[in-house]
């Protein structure tokens, strides 16, 4: 019975907009060839931009033992020496699976622009052309924090693809996807999907393996499935202006909606280290920070949500080395205004490592100016959650338990004082603040917590909104109504 409506709705909505397309039909500029009172026609886009994109074909080789065994990359003598002795010299086997996605060409030398994604991890690379042609492709170059890379064939006088500006593209534009879905390999010629803008400097959950970041997207409602990875996003004039890389997607992995496309500019950036097979540098400032809401800028008395809150200095990084503290408010970096947290974070990576940059920051109400010199990005490691044995009574729907130093090594943190969020009731003043099970509470009101104890005590006659530090960043908690 619910759902029932839902389909009316959409129903009307079709109708509504059919009508209104054919009463302005007459006005609409269509971005491609079509007769006096048709459609609009992306046919002139696909002859354009179709011969360019093609299918790649990542393989992957494990090999194991004849007898179901895997096999370590450097084998094992105590387990070879004993198939050896009872079944005599058998073949190792050799499993092979193949991921799908898709690529542009970017230069008719035979350069071919994807996703990182897309060649992870490949003992092989082939890549065919929408003519029917197959070549054997080289990873040249690879960039896991854009999730960018280059795939050389050897071939020359390729169709090579116009690329665009995507800083020129506005909400509402066309968006057209094209790209090898499901991987249809049978059949060479990509498909095309078509769309319009639907935002722009979309920023995914940095939920990714390692320091891989999103940010700065261009979301789409062109539909993006399985295999169109690494293929591109043009506009009404056959440019590319992205490369699609992700989706928002049901359980079993189909497009509701939502796809996401790395812009054409920030590929740029990186393109000629890609092409020539260098390792990408990015700088790295050392800090967690996050976004001013509304009730951030009131509990610290700001005219406005610019800027952003320095959440923790990693330990020895330029950050600290140059007297950035917890609890900072960056609101210019190098000369430049920052507003929130993705901006910072794309013109600190910009920089060049071994560069000194000032920064200027609120600290107690007070402007700071600072020189920090920028170091480049190190590798960073997942954190891993375990649940503690102990816990105590909850404050405003926290329940925390010790810190342990079983619980550091897991977490794979530096702070050893704190203490560990065991519990969290959704419908809690935490719970709605945005507290997690997992987080690691080190400060309440900016007194340090060192023990279950220590943060009972602090917290027991607090009043009205406190500010929670953990490792993730600062939490205002507000009192329970």
């Amino acid at each position: 019975m619910k759902a029932k409506p839902v389909v009316i709705w959409i129903t009307c909505v079709l109708v509504v907009l059919a009508a209104a397309f054919q009463v302005q039909a007459a006005l609409f500029q269509p971005p491609g060839t079509a007769e006096p009172g048709a459609l609009p026609t992306f046919a002139d886009v696909a002859e354009k931009v179709y011969p360019s994109v093609v299918s790649i074909i990542s393989v992957h080789v494990q090999r194991m033992r004849a007898l179901g065994i895997p096999q370590g990359p450097h084998g094992d003598e105590f387990f070879d020496q004993f198939f050896r002795e009872f079944f005599g010299d058998v073949p190792d086997r050799e499993f092979r699976y193949t991921g799908l996605g898709s690529g542009v060409i970017i230069d008719e030398q035979g350069f071919i622009l994807t996703n990182y994604h897309v060649v992870e991890g490949a003992d092989e690379v082939t890549v065919r052309l929408p003519d029917g042609r197959e070549f054997k492709g080289e990873i040249r170059g690879t960039d896991r924090r854009s999730d960018l890379a280059v795939v050389k064939v050897n071939a020359s006088k390729l169709p090579v693809a116009p690329l665009g500006n995507s800083d020129k593209i506005r909400i509402g534009d066309w968006a057209i996807a094209i790209g090898n879905p499901f991987g249809f390999l049978n059949d060479p010629q990509p498909s095309m999907t078509v769309g319009v803008v639907s935002a722009l400097n979309r920023a995914l959950p940095q939920y990714q393996e390692g320091d891989r970041y999103y940010g700065n997207l261009i979301q789409t409602d062109a539909a993006i499935n399985r295999g169109n990875s690494g293929g591109p996003l043009v506009n009404a004039k056959g440019e590319v202006v992205g490369i699609n890389t992700a989706i928002f997607a049901t359980p079993g992995g189909g497009y509701i909606g939502a796809g996401f496309a790395i812009p054409i500019n920030r590929a740029k950036e990186v393109l000629s280290e890609l092409v020539a097979g260098k390792q990408v540098l990015y700088g790295w400032l050392g800090v967690n920070v996050q976004d001013i809401d509304q009730n951030f800028a009131e509990y610290f008395k700001l005219a406005d949500t610019d800027g952003v809150l320095v959440a923790r200095v990693h330990p020895a990084s330029p950050a600290e080395q140059g007297g950035l503290r917890e609890g900072d408010i960056i609101r210019f970096y190098d000369g430049d205004k920052v507003v929130d947290t993705t901006g910072l974070i794309q013109r600190v990576g910009r920089t060049t490592p071994g560069r000194t940059v000032s920064v200027v920051v609120i600290r107690e109400g007070q402007n700071l100016p600072l020189q920090i010199l920028i170091e480049p990005r190190p590798s960073q490691q997942a954190a891993v959650e375990q649940e503690p044995e102990t816990a105590v009574t909850p404050w405003r729907g926290i329940t925390v338990a010790p810190l342990t130093e079983e619980l550091v090594k897991e977490l794979d943190i530096t702070d050893t004082e704190g203490v560990f969020v065991a519990q969290v009731e959704p419908k809690s003043p935490a719970g709605a603040a945005g507290l997690e099970h997992g987080d690691v509470i080190t400060q309440v009101n900016r007194q340090s917590v060192a023990s279950v104890e220590g943060f009972a005590k602090l917290t027991s006659q607090l009043k009205g909104d406190v500010l929670l530090r953990t490792l993730r960043g600062y939490i205002l908690i507000k009192e329970a109504q």
